[in-house]
């Protein structure tokens, strides 16, 4: 695996796993008030949109990164719709 590839895991993981405090805070507390439906369908979009291009150029980080992200996304979809 070379350094450009790592580089992008690394980042991926980072950026994907920040979304994870919000999870557990909106689970723990009930409360998805303060998102934004229009924010968090536009995000999932390009989101969605990333990880088509990533499959499209065959980029493991870029694939990798989205689809976890989108998946986490989708959780706070379900969230806010549970917990209003």
């Amino acid at each position: 695996m070379d350094f450009l590839t790592i580089l992008g895991l690394v980042a991926g993981t980072l950026t994907t796993i920040a979304f994870l405090p919000q999870i557990i805070k909106t689970w723990k507390s009930q409360s998805a008030k303060d998102f934004s439906f229009g924010m968090l369908i536009t995000f999932s979009l390009g989101v969605f949109l990333w990880l088509l291009y990533g499959i499209a150029k065959n980029d493991l980080p870029v694939i990798l990164a989205n689809l976890f992200t989108f998946a986490l996304n989708l959780i706070i979809i379900v969230l806010k719709t549970k917990y209003k």
